[in-house]
């Protein structure tokens, strides 16, 4: 297994579908990109959930909602509100549909209220066929995709950006390799002094390992492309509202069974699978573990409050 001196974590805020239930909350998670947070969905209740945990919201760069169904976004203005209150002057990125702006913005003109830091709502549209860039910086790459739910849908694919390699003083000191030509190495590229002398990037740093990626699924029916989108992911979320008993009702409402995320699991070659978005009609939940487990080997339940490290066994 791969060795990263980088954080790459997801922190459950809320794990359950439409209804607050059995101590569970509507959708949210917390993406922690080498210490920069992104918040996936918010759902009512997610500002509280991330002060229960101790995880500062000023420090959300960016907010991704997959679609219009309120146990998703009823959270939003509430945490922009408060980021308000708290003082917060950075700008802040929102993706998701065209209505959340709409809805966001109306919801602050009522109250009379200004935000003292910048909004930039960037609107979401189906994709179509296989995956689109919505949005990178230093830390993460994001791509949506489509998923099928009694409205428009969006999945989310988030990629740690390339490392540079790492520089090998030890080697490089008694070598003579120049200060200024180590940014270069370490981008992995030779050096070629004016003298015609190569100095190889290979001798003198070490490769990152390769980058992690988290795939979220939610709400949706299992489809064959979500395998194509997500294909050998470092961890897949996929929403698991029902057991395979209640597969008719799963059906019905445009979403899956924890057996049926296990098969797009195995299918896409993942390396684990973590389960969510659960019915209120559940209180226990070790029957959605058994149930995957007998599809997909390395499967865990979301737990609210868990940080789940990407990459590290489970």
């Amino acid at each position: 297994m791969a060795s990263y001196s980088t954080k790459f974590s997801v922190t459950v805020l809320g794990s359950n579908s439409a209804l607050p239930a059995n101590g569970r909350h509507p959708t949210a998670q917390l993406l922690n990109a080498n210490n920069h947070y992104y918040l996936i969905d918010c759902g009512e209740g997610t500002q509280m959930q991330l002060r229960r945990y101790n995880l500062k919201m000023q420090r959300i760069k960016a907010v991704f909602v997959s679609h219009m169904h309120g146990d998703h976004y009823f959270g939003l203005v509430g945490m922009l509100n408060s980021q308000h209150l708290l003082g917060r002057t950075k700008p802040l990125k929102i993706f998701g549909p065209p209505q959340l702006q709409q809805i966001a913005e109306l919801q602050l003109d009522a109250a009379g209220g200004r935000l003292q830091y910048p909004i930039e709502f960037i609107a979401l549209e189906k994709v179509g066929e296989g995956t689109n860039e919505i949005f990178r910086d230093k830390h993460i790459i994001v791509h949506a995709f489509d998923l099928k739910h009694r409205i428009p849908c969006l999945g989310f694919l988030f990629t740690e950006a390339e490392r540079e390699h790492t520089y090998l003083a030890e080697k490089g000191g008694p070598a003579g390799v120049k200060i200024e030509e180590i940014p270069v190495l370490k981008q992995g590229m030779d050096v070629v002094r004016e003298d015609g002398t190569v100095i190889r990037f290979e001798d003198f740093t070490t490769p990152p390992a390769p980058p992690r990626t988290y795939a979220y699924c939610t709400d949706t029916l299992p489809l064959e492309s979500t395998v194509e989108h997500v294909k050998g992911a470092t961890l897949l979320y996929h929403e698991s509202t029902f057991l395979e008993k209640e597969k008719k009702r799963s059906k019905e409402t445009f979403h899956s069974t924890a057996k049926q995320a296990a098969e797009i699991a195995r299918k896409a070659e993942v390396e684990a699978l973590m389960l969510g978005h659960y019915s209120a009609r559940y209180g226990e939940l070790d029957e959605h573990l058994v149930e995957a487990g007998e599809e997909f080997a390395s499967v865990i339940l979301s737990e609210e409050g868990k940080e789940v490290e990407i990459g590290s066994p489970i």
